[in-house]
Order: C-alpha cells, then structure tokens, then sequence
C-alpha cells in the first residue's frame, strides 16, 4: 500500500484528497477516508492537500499510527 490515511481524518474527513486523485482509490468509509492499495499509483497527489497531515507513504507512517495501515487494508 503506497499511501495510508491515519487518525487525523477521522475527526476531520475532509474531502480534498478525494478531489485530486487521479484514480479515484480513496473511498469514504463511515467515520473517516481510506485509500484502496490495489488502485493506488502511488502519485502522492493526496498528501499535500490534506489539511490536517493524514496522510503518508506506507515508509513514513508514524509508528503510533501503524495499526491504520492494517485498517486501510481491511477496509478493501
């Protein structure tokens, strides 16, 4: 998974990721945003347009959000 969507969305869902991807691989789940790792192309288009930093390279997920790569994941 190229890029993975953490705790700060959840309180946020804001929906500017979701404009500027080129596939289309974020979807909205129920309490925030997740990105589909099977479509993503790992562009990085989402990750400056996010307002409250959600969003990381898979590489750079900080380790108190790790659980929210499994998360993203599973919501697939």
């Amino acid at each position: 998974m190229p890029f993975v969507i953490t705790s700060p969305c959840e309180s946020e869902k804001n929906a500017s990721c979701t404009e500027v991807c080129p596939v289309d691989c974020i979807e909205e789940g129920k309490d925030m945003f997740f990105i589909d790792p099977e479509v993503c192309i790992e562009c990085g288009a989402c990750e400056p347009v996010c307002p409250v930093e959600a969003i990381y390279d898979e590489e750079e997920v900080p380790e108190n959000e790790q659980a929210y790569i499994e998360l993203n994941r599973s919501f697939f």
